[in-house]
Parts: structure tokens; sequence; C-alpha cells
């Protein structure tokens, strides 16, 4: 066999990462045989997903095209149905609908996940893809104008009212983002930037409950600090003619109201013939192998991935389907080679946060100390962290 296929189903985070980790490990060990990967993606770009907060605040690409991040493999744009393991080949449709089967030694499957949607009776934009965060964009800059020419104080209020519904790292971001934004907007137009309100809905008891209480506090006192007002233990139920309804009974008029609700695996899953868990991740050990598929392998938010030592399940991150696809490639050569393969391990404790204007957060446990560091310097880490996941940066990682 001189020449392998390697198959990347999928073209996040996870899937550029494998391509660049399998690649490198080829070429670091001087194999003779020759591995062709081959993507498949419904679109002929890389999504940067966890930026969609951008351009429904500001105009800002975040798409890079698959043929500008790599010169040497084939991409195809499509989507993968049934994958036909006992055979070694994929299903898929093209962009005409056209179906067509594609062979493969070796797969990786890394389809990522979905934003969850709200029902469509709740009203509201929901933060799921470009054209959401065009249509968000589109909707405050045309509250703000309304606002500038209103002469009804109420009518102005509520025009220059936004309401944030889910408060994770999305809707953390996504709040602070449209803030700073609208304010700067507010200025240009003449009206007071104290008039703009963004309310952060939290169906929590505080933020950022996957960290320190002082962390979740200290986020909360910044995004005051820059307009935005977090309500606890409190859901939004739906946004109905320029009002929110909350589960508290209280209403609040507002020019618009965006859904960000978390992820969910990838639907496109269930349609594969893979091994799943109940909520719907692909089942691996802890070299990422796939259940029962020899040379199949699967990572980032769409595999349930458990660290060996800990039993830690990793969460839905770019950054730790960042550092399983760099593990990916040494564990794809071992297999090959009959040597023992590489296993999971958890990435440490540390998260960024964006919150608009040049000014982000981080916070990371090390050596049972919590380090937290604020502003411009935030939020250079931040920029960092995300320029690495697209490989616009190369980091530093060992196996």
């Amino acid at each position: 066999m001189n020449e392998l296929i390697c198959l990347v189903v999928g073209g996040g985070y996870a899937g550029i990462n494998a391509i660049q980790s399998i690649r490198q490990a080829f070429q670091k060990a001087g194999e003779t045989r020759k591995i062709r990967i081959v993507l498949i993606d419904k679109e002929p770009y890389h999504l940067r997903k966890v930026l969609l907060f951008k351009p429904a605040a500001h105009q800002e690409e975040i798409t890079i095209p698959f043929t500008r991040m790599f010169s040497d493999i084939q991409v195809i744009r499509g989507t993968v149905g049934r994958i036909e393991h006992d055979q070694k080949q994929a299903r898929y449709r093209d962009g005409e609908g056209k179906e067509h089967t594609l062979a493969y030694d070796i797969a990786v499957v890394t389809v990522g996940s979905i934003v969850r949607r709200p029902k469509p009776d709740q009203g509201g934009i929901a933060l799921t893809e470009l054209k959401a965060a065009a249509a968000i964009r589109q909707q405050w800059q045309e509250n703000m104008r309304q606002a500038a020419e209103a002469t009804d104080p109420v009518e102005k209020q509520r025009l220059l009212t936004t309401v944030v519904a889910g408060a994770g790292i999305s809707g953390i971001e996504n709040s602070a983002e449209l803030a700073w934004f609208m304010r700067q907007e507010a200025g240009a137009l003449e009206i007071d930037p104290e008039m703009i309100k963004v309310y952060l809905i939290n169906a929590q008891a505080r933020l950022f409950p996957e960290g320190p209480l002082k962390v979740g506090r200290r986020l909360e006192h910044k995004l005051h600090n820059y307009g935005v007002t977090v309500l606890h233990e409190v859901k939004a139920l739906q946004e109905k003619e320029g009002m929110v309804s909350l589960s508290s009974g209280e209403v609040i008029p507002a020019g618009l109201c965006v859904w960000t609700l978390g992820l969910l695996p990838n639907p496109a899953l269930r349609e594969m013939g893979l091994p799943l868990t109940a909520d719907g991740q692909v089942i691996v050990d802890a070299s990422y192998r796939v259940q029962g598929m020899p040379g199949m392998y699967s990572i980032g938010d769409c595999a349930r991935i458990v660290d060996p030592a800990t039993g830690r399940a990793d969460t839905m991150t770019c950054k730790e389907g960042g550092a399983q696809a760099s593990r990916l490639g040494a564990i794809v050569l071992a297999d090959l080679n009959g040597r023992p393969a590489p296993q999971h391990k958890g990435y440490m404790d540390a998260y960024c946060f964006g919150l608009g204007g040049e000014r982000g957060m981080v916070w990371t446990r090390q050596w049972g100390l919590d380090m937290i560091i604020t502003g411009r310097l935030g939020w250079k880490i931040r920029q960092y962290t995300w320029d690495i996941a697209s490989l616009l940066k190369q980091p530093h990682r060992k196996p």
C-alpha cells in the first residue's frame, strides 16, 4: 500500500487541526507511504464559529477559504450521509444534490455541533450562523436609526434595549460586544450612550459555573461596567411585538432579542451509522477510535472523549478540540505501524472571554492557584486563542 486515503468529515476547528496534525505526523516520521487527505464540508470555507458574535455587532469577516489554508489536500463541497465502514466508503451529496461514494483507508469524523434554536413561536433571532449574525446587526443598527428620530421617550428606550438570552461564553461575549458597538453608534447619532441597555438572561445562579465563584462575580462586574445588566435564575420565554417575557413574570420592552442557547452534537451523526451516546455523541476510546470501527476516529464537539486518568469528559470548546487534534496524528501513525498509541489527556483549566472593545478576561488554575488577567492583555490572549484554533498561529503542543 503506497498511498493511503484519509477522509476528514467536517472543516471546523477539530477538522482543520486534525488535517494539520496528520500531515505533520507523516512528515516528521519520514513515512514512505503517502497520505492523501480528502476533506468534505458543506461549505468551501472554515467558519470561525466562536466569533459569530462579531459580525452580529459589526462588519467582520470570520471565514477562511480551505484553499487558502491547505494547498495539498482535496476539498469536496458536500454533505456526508451514511458511512459504510465494512466497505470503507462514505456516501455524500454534492452541492447539486447528487449522491457519490468515496473510498477511504482512514476516516476522521469532526462534524462538531450545532447551536440550539428556540421554538419558532419564541420570536427573536438565534445566533446560529452567518446569516443570523447579519440579521442581528441589521436589526440593532435599524433600531438605533429609528431611536435617533423617535420623540416618544418610552419607544426610544425600547429601541435602545437589547436582550441576550443565554449566558454561556457565547452569550457573555455577544452581550459585551453589542453593548460596546451600540454605545459607539449612539455617540455618532447624538444619542446619550447611557440610554443603551443590554440585558443578559442567565438561567443559572451565577455566571461561569465552570470556574470559581470569584471569577463569575468579576465577570459580572466587568460586564456591568461595560453596560450589560445580568439577570440570574430566570429564563427568557418569548419575544413578541417588542416585548420579551421572562419566567419571573417580568416583561422587558426591547428592540432586539438574541438567543444564545448553547450547543448540541451535530444531528447529522445519526445518519452516519456510527455508535452514539444517548446525547448523540460518537462513542470513542481513549485514543479517539470509534467503537467497533478500526481505522475510524472522531474528535471535537461530536465525540464523547473522556480522560482515562480522571474520568472527566471534555466539554465542547475549540481549545479542547484543538488539543485532541494535535494528538490524533501520532495516534493514527501508531495504529498504522502497530505501536502503542498516545491516549487522551484532559486540557488544563483555562477559559478566555472577549468583552468588547479590545477588552478581555482570562482565568486559569495552575498549581492550585487561580490566575486572572483582564483588560487589553486579557483580550490579546483571547485573540491568540481564536487565532491558534483557526491555524492562523502555531501553538507549541505535545502529543
